[in-house]
C-alpha cells in the first residue's frame, strides 16, 4: 500500500478543537510536516498539534517554510522545496501528515503542497478542521446564517473593494485577515449604516481571545488573527 499524505486541519488555536480523527493521524503517521513564515522559527500549527497528540516517539517532525510574501517566484521556490521534502519521506513508504491552522481547504499552507504533488500519484486524504469561521462566530456568539441567509467569507482587503454592495447581497459577512484594515473597515461600515451591527474578533479559542464591537477597534490587537464580522440588513422588509 502506498504512503498518504494527510492534510490535518489543527483548529483555530485551542488544542482541545482538535477532531478525535486528527489526533489519531497525528498519533500513527511516521511525519509530522509543520509549516512556519521563516527558516527557523516557531510553527503555530505544530505547537497545536503537539498540545493535543503529545510527542510520539520515533516520529519525524519536518519543519517546511512557507514566507509570508506576495512574491511569486519565492513562493513557488518555496512550495517546490516543500514538497520535494514531503515526497522523499512518501517515496520511503511514510505517511506524512502535514499540520494546518484552521481547515485544510481554508486559505491553507496545505494548499501550496496539494497543488505542487497533484499528478503525481500521490494519495492525498484531508482530515477536516474547525475553522476560523466558527470559532470567531462562537466567541462573539452572534449566528452565521439562519433560514435563507447568505453568508460571504473573504479577505479584509477584497472586501474594503465593494462593502455596499456585499451589505446589500448578503446577510452575513466574514472578513478575514482584517488586522491591518480595522480603520479602513470601520469607516466603510459607518458609511453604510453598519457599524453597530459589526464585531471585530481576535485570537478566537486562544488564550489572548478578544471580542468587541467595531466602534471600540482601538481596544483591540490588531494582529493578523483578527476578523470582522457583520451582520447586515439585507432582505429585510423582504
Amino acid at each position: 500500500m502506498s504512503a498518504i499524505l494527510y492534510g490535518v486541519g489543527v483548529g483555530p488555536g485551542a488544542p482541545d478543537l482538535l477532531t478525535l480523527r486528527a489526533v489519531a493521524v497525528l498519533r500513527r503517521a511516521a511525519v509530522v510536516a509543520a509549516p512556519r513564515p521563516a527558516d527557523g522559527g516557531p510553527s503555530l500549527a505544530l505547537r497545536i498539534a503537539r498540545e493535543a497528540a503529545g510527542e510520539v516517539p520515533g516520529q519525524e517532525t519536518l519543519p517546511l517554510t512557507f514566507p509570508m510574501t506576495r512574491d511569486p517566484a519565492i513562493r513557488r521556490a518555496a512550495r517546490e522545496a516543500a514538497a520535494s521534502a514531503v515526497r522523499a519521506r512518501l517515496a520511503a513508504g511514510r505517511d506524512v501528515a502535514f499540520v494546518t491552522e484552521g481547515d485544510p481547504l481554508l486559505y491553507s499552507t496545505f494548499l501550496d503542497l496539494l497543488d505542487a504533488t497533484s499528478g503525481l500519484g500521490v494519495r492525498v486524504e484531508v482530515v477536516p478542521g474547525v475553522s476560523s469561521i466558527t470559532a470567531v462566530a462562537a466567541a462573539a456568539r452572534v449566528p452565521l446564517a439562519d433560514g435563507d441567509d447568505r453568508l460571504a467569507v473573504l479577505p479584509a482587503a477584497r472586501a474594503l473593494e465593494d462593502l455596499a454592495r456585499l451589505a446589500r447581497d448578503f446577510e452575513t459577512l466574514l472578513l478575514l485577515k482584517a488586522g491591518r484594515h480595522l480603520v479602513e473597515l470601520r469607516a466603510g461600515l459607518s458609511g453604510a449604516g453598519l457599524a453597530e451591527r459589526a464585531w471585530v474578533v481576535a485570537e478566537a479559542s486562544r488564550p489572548g481571545e478578544r471580542v468587541a464591537p467595531l466602534a471600540d477597534v482601538d481596544a483591540l490587537p490588531h494582529g493578523y488573527f483578527t476578523t470582522v464580522l457583520v451582520r447586515t440588513r439585507a432582505g429585510e422588509g423582504a
